[in-house]
């Protein structure tokens, strides 16, 4: 995307095609598949905590194939933006990307990336605090302190989650402002892909030490 930006800016070269909409979709995909590979790591804490007994959902195969099946979903959720006129080409920003102005989409594809994943995860994190404290004492030391460690290992995520959200309200503010002038604002796309680009690089070093 930066690329095409100062190709753009420098040589004034469009990029308006299908394959620039295509490309853009799969961003938005590939978006959807961050938060969800989130609530993947916590549905694995919820079962080692609270479902213990039942091995099928601790199958290795189960977690290599789980990102593929969400993947196909989402992809073809997601596909509704294309008839949509979802992604559009951005003239000031050189490349394709949702196109905010458009209500339906975006009421569309929050949900399905951000919304749906997010209350999921805080489903898992009050389900299993909840499971924990109703154990009591029944549980041994060394359940203990492994419950106490994949809840902390939830906590982690939901702050990097929570984070990643947080990031984004500067793009909400300015969405907001947009429809509210009728007119998508110059810097919106700039923007709103600033964050989320800094929190990439967090998030690389976060997924490595923070999240055992």
């Amino acid at each position: 995307m930066n690329i095409r930006s100062i190709l753009d800016d420098l040589y004034s070269q469009s990029f308006d095609s299908s394959w620039c909409i295509f490309s853009g979709y799969l961003v938005i995909v590939f978006l959807g598949m961050l938060y969800w590979n989130f609530l993947n790591q916590a549905f694995y804490r919820l079962i080692r905590i609270a479902y213990f007994q039942n091995r099928r959902f601790q199958s290795v195969k189960l977690y290599i194939v789980l990102p593929i099946i969400e993947m196909i979903i989402i992809s073809i959720l997601l596909c509704v933006l294309l008839p949509l006129n979802g992604v559009t080409y951005s003239p000031n920003d050189h490349f394709c990307n949702i196109a905010y102005m458009n209500i339906p989409s975006v009421l569309w594809a929050l949900p399905i990336v951000y919304i749906c994943p997010f209350c999921c995860l805080l489903f898992i994190y009050i389900h299993i605090t909840r499971f924990i404290y109703r154990q009591g004492n029944i549980q041994t030391l060394i359940i203990k302190r492994r419950q106490s460690r994949d809840l902390l290992t939830i906590q982690r995520i939901l702050s990097i989650v929570g984070l990643l959200l947080i990031l984004s309200i500067p793009s909400l503010i300015l969405i907001i402002i947009s429809l509210i002038r009728g007119e998508e604002h110059p810097l919106l796309t700039r923007i709103s892909y600033f964050p989320v680009s800094v929190s990439q690089m967090g998030l690389s070093v976060a997924l490595l030490f923070y999240i055992p």
